[in-house]
């Protein structure tokens, strides 16, 4: 477990890293371009697409969660055991940090300064309770996404192009409210490198319920009998797996028990995958 442990971790922590050195730089990057520059739907494009690179390239490494938001969903979902969950939610935290006090040592405050090194903010007009709101809707569609495209065994795997696209969308549509974090760590590190702490508790809670909410919703709702929610247990594979990774490998175990102890072909499929 430990071997496997140590390189889902530093890619959790290296991807985080990435992803909002690419997201939130592209936020900076618009005040160094002026009119010009990305503007939202490039700071959308930024995220999406970074988002979508990299949980294809890592999530065979790691989980490509790069989100506390999604590592709790699993667990809630029971696909991830808890002290996992905590150890990959503090690489992503650590990561982001690193990404925040890497955007600040690159740009100068003058560029930075105007939008905290792209920390997440409430748009005018924009309640703390209205904003935690918005960002559990934005991050109930990501999550679901996640489980719907790269978990459920049942669905066409996408790899990160559709958990890319949510991402994309969720900003295009919450950018201008609430800063469209979806991700407690993509608030955290250039809030913590910048020191903008207001409202810090909108981008957990609203983050937090919505991973909440699509984590029940397909342990209890969206779950079938005899179904893996899963291509593999979260505790010994990836989000990502091709097709039939994991599942080949617990098949032969099963044919194995079955040689020894015997098999009803009349008994009914078992869970499997249950817990991570």
């Amino acid at each position: 477990m430990a071997e496997r442990t140590w390189p889902a971790l530093v890619a959790e922590a290296v991807g985080t890293f990435l992803f909002f050195f690419i997201g939130a730089g592209a936020i900076v990057v618009t005040t160094v371009a002026g009119p010009g520059g990305p503007g939202l739907v490039g700071v959308a494009l930024a995220h999406g697409l970074a988002l979508a690179v990299l949980v294809s390239a890592l999530a065979a490494v790691g989980s490509g969660h790069f989100n506390p938001a999604v590592s709790f969903a699993m667990w809630v979902a029971g696909r991830m055991a808890a002290a996992r969950a905590g150890t990959f939610v503090l690489a992503q935290l650590a990561g982001a940090l690193a990404a925040g006090l890497a955007l600040r040592a690159f740009f100068s405050p003058a560029a930075w300064g105007p939008t905290k090194i792209g920390t997440p903010a409430l748009g005018s007009g924009v309640a703390p309770a209205a904003g935690i709101a918005i960002e559990a809707v934005l991050t109930l569609l990501l999550v679901l996404v996640v489980f719907g495209t790269a978990v459920d065994s049942r669905a066409p795997q996408l790899g990160g192009l559709a958990i890319g696209f949510a991402v994309a969308a969720d900003i295009l549509m919450g950018g201008p409210l609430t800063g469209a974090a979806m991700n407690p760590a993509r608030w955290f590190g250039p809030a913590v490198a910048s020191g903008a702490l207001d409202n810090w508790y909108v981008w957990w809670i609203g983050p937090l319920v919505g991973a909440a909410a699509a984590g029940l919703l397909y342990r209890y709702a969206f779950a079938m009998p005899g179904s893996t929610i899963g291509l593999q247990e979260e505790a010994e594979g990836t989000l990502n797996a091709p097709e039939g990774v994991g599942h080949d490998e617990h098949a032969h175990q099963h044919d194995e028990d079955a040689g020894h102890h015997g098999h009803n072909p009349m008994a009914p499929p078992q869970q499997g995958n249950d817990r991570a």
